[in-house]
C-alpha cells in the first residue's frame, strides 16, 4: 500500500513556515532568494510570498535588484511585515524596570528604564506598566509574548514571586503574569535573574561545553543557578539555588547561614539584607592586612558554599557573576581556599558581565517569538474561517 500523501494545506503550510524561517536569518531575499534558500521552486515560493502577503505577515521593502541590460528581470525584496509582531523583555531589579522590544532578529527596537528611588520604593505594578507601555508605544508593534527576569524567587507554576525570610528585595508577592497580561497577546514567562544569567552564559560559551555547571552569584543578593545537560534546575517550586542560607564558615570559625557572613562584617544595607556591593569591592581591593584578611574570610565562606553545591548536584566547574564576584580579587580568593577542600572543581568568573539576566531573557523571548510567528499563518486562517 502507497503511504498516504500530504495534503496540499500541509505543504503549504510548511512551505511559508520555511520562507518565514529564511526572512528571519536573512531578514529580506527576492522570490529568486527564498527559493534557493528553501529549496523549493521559483513559482513555489512566489506563491508562499503572495500567501504570506495577504495575511498581513510579509511586505515588500520598495527595494530592487539591479536589472535590464543582460543582467536579467528586477526582483523585488521581500522582509517581514511589523504586524508579525514583537517580544516583551522585562527586568525587574532592585535598582529599576526595564523593559525591551525585541523583534525575531534579536534587534532591540525599543527600551525605556524606570529608575528605583530606594528611599521611597514605588508601587510596583504601576511602574511596570507605565515602563511597559512607553516601550510598546515607541516599537509600535504588537506584542506576541513576554519574558521576565525578577531579582526574588519565582514560583515555577504560577510565575508569582516568592517572598523568602530574610531577602534581600521587598518585592512582595507580586504577580508579573497578572500585571502584564492586559499588554501581551500571547504567554509569558517569569524567571529569576540569576537563572537567566546562567542561560546567557551558557549561550555565551563559544565551545559550547558549558552544559553542566553551577553560576553563583554574588552582588547585592545571593543566588545561584544550576545547570544540568544544558538546562536549569529548578526544583519542585522552583526556587532551587537560594544558597544564602546554606551553612558555612563565619568570621570565627563558627557555623553560620552564608548570608550572615556580611552582617558579621558590617557590610549590609541598612534596614536591609542587600549586600554593600560597593563597599565590599572598595574594602576586598586594599592591600592591607584588613583587605586580606577579608579576602581569605570571604575567599573560605564561599567555599563553604560551594561545597555543599559541589557533593549535591556535580557540576564540571563553578561560574561566578555578580557586581562584586566577578572581581579578580574574589575570584583569587574563592579559588585559592576552594582548592584546599577535598571535593572542588575549577572555578572562572562570568564571561558575560553587561545585563547579563536581561540578555539570557532576551534570547528566550528571540526564540519563543520566532517560533510564534511561523504559528502566525495558520491561526489567522482559523481565526477568519470563524
Amino acid at each position: 500500500m502507497d503511504a498516504a500523501k500530504p495534503s496540499q494545506d500541509l505543504l503549504r503550510s510548511l512551505t511559508d513556515e520555511h520562507v518565514l524561517r529564511a526572512l528571519m536569518r536573512h531578514r529580506r531575499l527576492t522570490r529568486a532568494e527564498l527559493a534557493a534558500a528553501t529549496g523549493v521552486s521559483k513559482p513555489t515560493a512566489g506563491e508562499s510570498v503572495r500567501r504570506l502577503t495577504e495575511l498581513g505577515l510579509v511586505a515588500d521593502t520598495g527595494e530592487r535588484t539591479p536589472g535590464g541590460r543582460g543582467r536579467g528581470r528586477v526582483g523585488s525584496y521581500y522582509a517581514l511585515a511589523d504586524a508579525v509582531g514583537v517580544a516583551l523583555v522585562v527586568s525587574i531589579a532592585p535598582e529599576g524596570i526595564v523593559a525591551e522590544c525585541v523583534d525575531s532578529y534579536g534587534d532591540v527596537v525599543a527600551r525605556r528604564v524606570h529608575h528605583i528611588d530606594r528611599s521611597r520604593p514605588p508601587h510596583l505594578t504601576a511602574a511596570i506598566r507605565t515602563t511597559v507601555t512607553q516601550a510598546q508605544d515607541d516599537a509600535g508593534a504588537p506584542s506576541r509574548l513576554a519574558v521576565v527576569s525578577a531579582a526574588d524567587p519565582v514560583d515555577r507554576r504560577s510565575g508569582r514571586l516568592v517572598q523568602l525570610p530574610d531577602a534581600p528585595f521587598l518585592v512582595g508577592e507580586l504577580s508579573p503574569v497578572e500585571v502584564l497580561e492586559p499588554h501581551v497577546a500571547g504567554p509569558i514567562v517569569v524567571d529569576n535573574d540569576v537563572n537567566w544569567a546562567a542561560q546567557a552564559e551558557r549561550d555565551a560559551d563559544g565551545a559550547g561545553t558549558l552544559d553542566n555547571y553551577a553560576y553563583l552569584h554574588l552582588g547585592e543578593g545571593l543566588g545561584c543557578a544550576v545547570v544540568s545537560d544544558g538546562q536549569v534546575l529548578r526544583g519542585h517550586r522552583g526556587i532551587a539555588g537560594e544558597v544564602a542560607h546554606l551553612i558555612t564558615v563565619g568570621r570565627h570559625g563558627e557555623a553560620l547561614p552564608f548570608t550572615e557572613v556580611f552582617a558579621q562584617l558590617g557590610l549590609r544595607r541598612s534596614g536591609s539584607t542587600a549586600i554593600e556591593s560597593e563597599a565590599l569591592g572598595r574594602a576586598i581591593t586594599k592591600r592591607d592586612g584588613d583587605g586580606q584578611a577579608l579576602s581569605v574570610l570571604l575567599g573560605r565562606s564561599i567555599s563553604g558554599v560551594l561545597t555543599a553545591v559541589v557533593a549535591l548536584v556535580d557540576p564540571q566547574i563553578i561560574v561566578v557573576g555578580g557586581s562584586w564576584g566577578i572581581r579578580p580579587t574574589v575570584i583569587d580568593a574563592i579559588s585559592a581556599e576552594f582548592r584546599k577542600l577535598p571535593r572542588h572543581v575549577a572555578v572562572r568568573a562570568a564571561h558575560l558581565t553587561d545585563e547579563p539576566s536581561l540578555a539570557g531573557a532576551r534570547g528566550h523571548a528571540v526564540d519563543m517569538l520566532r517560533s510564534t510567528i511561523v504559528n502566525l499563518p495558520d491561526q489567522i486562517r482559523v481565526a477568519a474561517s470563524r
